[in-house]
């Protein structure tokens, strides 16, 4: 059953730009958790309260909410201090949690690898240590008893020594797991695929364009965090190269640093990218601020030096003569149609171009097994067999390592 929630929000000076966007989303990661929203208190004031956000006036009117409306949980769209949200629980009666535990949760929901499961627990652990006191809370729901207890010690220095035992035994864990992945990653790398990667807002749109391309038959419902665990996946394009793609998490507003840090390596996957695939849902009535939000994360994570494709998605939803594109190089598609696939892989073959070296290579007519690798490894545009000579001659573009690109030289040498 769903629990009965209100949401709290306060605008202040520094906030007032994107309130309404940062409410709105609020209210979607909320449902997205099974939340029933049965009431959203907001306020303006210059600044927040130091002590319990909305000032103690608001704090009574939030009690008598909770009363009125039969409120199973209070949640605040601020990061909430230990002590500010045992002051405001202390007063409502409900259990009260900011937007980082929100999320936690979502993401606690959604994580299916081991890496994604031990990071959740790494940031749930990082975010409760802090806000123990006076808890005397059981640590079962986050991964087991505790164990007995030595002589004289209290219930509280117990749960902090195993929440700090689990949270090494974890980064342990994750270490060996990341060293096993970067081997994974170092590997196609080494090798002349082409490898994308699809980044973006939350819920614009990641998914369904990697089943769109790959039928990769991933989670894609219209939620916040559909997906958590990067997936990459094989696409060939139209003329026969075999790229990568890989999906990665979203994007969200204010993402809290805990969760930057526990997904670190999840975001790094895009790293080593040759394409970032940013998908836009052109439809969102903030969009500017979607966009702006994933261009400073990119910053921060010193990926902003990637190429990077647009894909504006969600064109069903638009007037798409008067829609006007604030990022490029882009294309605007809809997920949910052929044409749209269309559409993209062209948009798709024509960043490719522009980020490989053309070559023009001549095959023997005993290479075809060399032809066919040369169609799977790069983008093969034009071949024709030469009747007089025995040869194919085939132009195309390849990356700069690549075999093909050194056997053009060779050629050109002799």
């Amino acid at each position: 059953m769903s629990e009965r929630v209100i949401l709290v929000g306060v605008e202040t000076d520094e906030s007032k730009y994107n309130y309404l966007e940062s409410m709105h989303e609020l209210a979607g990661l909320t449902k997205t958790a099974h939340g029933e929203i049965v009431f959203s208190l907001t306020q303006k004031r210059p600044r927040v309260d130091r002590q319990t956000i909305i000032g103690k006036g608001k704090v009574e009117e939030l009690a008598q909410l909770v009363d009125a409306h039969e409120a199973d949980l209070v949640i605040f769209n601020h990061a909430l201090s230990p002590r500010q949200s045992q002051t405001i629980e202390a007063q409502v009666g409900v259990p009260v949690i900011d937007r980082i535990q929100l999320i936690l949760d979502i993401f606690a929901q959604r994580a299916r690898s081991k890496e994604g499961k031990l990071q959740v627990e790494l940031a749930q652990l990082d975010y409760l240590l802090p806000r123990l006191v006076g808890q005397g809370q059981s640590l079962s729901r986050l991964g087991g008893g505790i164990g007995t207890r030595g002589p004289g010690e209290t219930k509280l220095e117990t749960d902090r020594r195993h929440i700090r035992r689990r949270i090494s035994a974890i980064k342990k864990e994750l270490k060996e797991v990341e060293a096993h992945r970067e081997r994974n990653r170092q590997k196609r790398q080494q090798s002349s695929i082409f490898q994308m990667g699809l980044i973006g807002y939350t819920n614009a749109g990641k998914s369904t364009i990697l089943n769109l391309l790959t039928n990769a038959d991933t989670y894609s419902e219209d939620q916040l965090f559909a997906t958590l665990d990067p997936l990459t996946k094989r696409w060939h394009l139209p003329q026969g190269m075999e790229t990568t793609i890989t999906d990665t998490v979203g994007f969200i507003q204010d993402l809290p640093t805990q969760l930057v840090d526990a997904f670190q390596s999840t975001l790094e996957e895009s790293k080593g990218m040759d394409l970032l695939l940013h998908i836009v849902d052109a439809s969102a009535e903030d969009r500017q601020q979607q966009e702006k939000t994933v261009i400073e994360l990119l910053k921060e994570l010193e990926m902003d030096d990637i190429p990077m494709l647009t894909i504006y998605n969600k064109a069903d939803r638009i007037d798409e003569f008067s829609f006007a594109p604030t990022l490029f190089p882009s294309v605007l598609i809809s997920a949910k149609t052929n044409k749209g696939k269309d559409l993209l892989a062209e948009a798709i073959k024509r960043e490719i171009m522009n980020l490989l070296e053309p070559y023009l290579v001549t095959l023997n007519a005993d290479e075809g097994q060399a032809l066919n690798e040369m169609k799977r490894e790069t983008l093969v545009l034009s071949e024709r067999f030469d009747e007089e000579k025995e040869q194919y001659i085939v132009r195309g573009f390849a990356k700069k390592k690549s075999l093909w690109i050194r056997r053009m030289d060779d050629e050109l040498d002799d």
